[in-house]
């Protein structure tokens, strides 16, 4: 009892006090970051949309907060070590040897966080962003300076590291588009028929269901696109609010269906015409009779 006693009064308020100083910094680090990180995303990014502030903000949020725990935890196991009689200075060197001797092989990992780095810097991507690395594509589940989790359509979780990160696109960074190849029957009038597709977008951005969702309150018919075996192709964008693009190409499908089954204008499928030689021809080359 006195050796603990003695222990506690010597040692053991010190290494409690250490404890308590860095697990106290951590809860104000992670009580004030998220309103001084918002506070300086919102004057930096004033001109942008609010969620692309907010996406920010929850990746820098993490990014702060995981960073600060590891490297108070660092702190606080290096100075408690001291307290308890560790030789800090033979343990770097060991480590350090270590350290020579691994060097390769930690490689990869600092171009992981190097990448990472300008990731964060660039504003490549946030959480909550649709990307495409390679020939995966998902939402961005987590972030850090050493690898990117997606999630896909089938919910398959990809674990990227960033070093491998070379290409990206951002599907959802700022606007989206949508991006519509609409296809007729060649005997349609082409005219009337992109008349009805402006007209059918633009009732559906007066919609109070989807018109929040729709930035381009007229859409942009590009052109002639195609002609197919079956039928003539038009292509039609429009930019929507980030993620929104493939909500808002499944209800146009949806309702240009309707519309061009009020309308009578046909939409083609695979079909084949035969022909059975010149008819003009034969009839020519045929003798008269008597």
């Amino acid at each position: 009892m006195e050796l603990w006693t003695s222990w506690l009064y010597q040692t053991g308020w010190k290494i409690l006090t250490i404890t308590g100083i860095c697990l106290g910094t951590f809860l104000m680090t992670r009580h004030l970051a998220p309103l001084a990180i918002r506070r300086t995303v919102k004057h930096q990014m004033k001109r942008k949309r609010k969620v692309e502030r907010e996406k920010r903000v929850k990746t820098l949020v993490r990014l702060v907060t995981t960073s600060s725990g590891v490297g108070l935890g660092m702190l606080a196991a290096f100075l408690i070590s001291q307290q308890l009689g560790i030789n800090i200075t033979a343990a770097l060197v060991g480590f350090g040897v270590f350290g020579i001797a691994v060097g390769f092989g930690t490689q990869h990992l600092i171009r992981d966080v190097i990448n990472g780095f300008f990731v964060y810097l660039e504003n490549q991507y946030n959480v909550g962003d649709v990307i495409q690395v390679g020939s995966i594509a998902g939402v961005v589940e987590e972030l850090s300076l050493r690898r990117t989790i997606l999630r896909d359509l089938d919910g398959a979780r990809h674990v990227i590291p960033n070093g491998e990160v070379r290409i990206v696109s951002n599907l959802t960074q700022e606007w989206s588009r949508a991006h519509l190849n609409i296809s007729v029957a060649y005997k349609e009038d082409l005219d009337r028929v992109m008349a009805v597709m402006r007209k059918t977008w633009e009732e559906m951005s007066e919609d109070p269901d989807w018109g929040t969702s729709i930035i381009s309150k007229t859409p942009s018919l590009l052109r002639v696109d195609k002609f197919g075996d079956s039928g003539i192709t038009i292509k039609m964008v429009g930019e929507t609010e980030p993620i929104k693009q493939w909500d808002i190409m499944g209800e146009y499908r949806r309702r240009i269906k309707k519309v061009f089954d009020k309308e009578k204008i046909e939409i083609p499928w695979p079909h084949l015409k035969l022909y059975y030689g010149d008819a003009m021809s034969s009839q020519g080359s045929r003798k008269p009779p008597g």
